[in-house]
């Protein structure tokens, strides 16, 4: 498997480690019953759990576009070291992302989006490159 592609796969599996905070946050503040129904006023979480899950959505988000980049660069052939260099960043830039993201360190968290940015940017002009 490419490094492309590996780093797609670990990018899912941090996608889905995001959610565990807040919904561990939520079972703690409003016990297993509502966390799993629909309350109606539920007791607000801790700022952090409310960044906790801005931050899965905002992955969630960029995953899409992530997997799109990496999957057209493994289909045409476009995939080569510098589409692996740009996933590896990806990676690693949205751990950072989701990590001050959580932690409420706003101007950290813009520049891990924007240097994920780059690494999806690296495939991008790969892909176009090809064609």
């Amino acid at each position: 498997m490419s490094a492309d592609l590996k780093f797609l796969v670990w990018s899912a599996v941090w996608c889905v480690l995001l959610f565990l905070p807040y919904v561990l946050a939520r079972i703690q503040v409003w016990g297993i019953v509502d966390t799993v129904g629909y309350p109606e006023n539920p007791p607000p979480l801790p700022a952090w759990a409310q960044r906790a899950q801005r931050a899965h959505l905002n992955m969630v988000e960029n995953l899409t576009v992530f997997a799109v980049l990496v999957l057209v660069a493994h289909v045409s052939g476009a995939a080569n070291a510098t589409t692996a260099l740009g996933a590896t960043i990806f990676f690693w830039a949205r751990i950072a992302q989701g990590l001050v993201h959580i932690a409420g360190l706003p101007w950290l968290r813009t520049a891990a989006f924007g240097v994920s940015l780059v690494g999806e940017a690296m495939i991008l002009f790969q892909i176009i490159a090809k064609f």
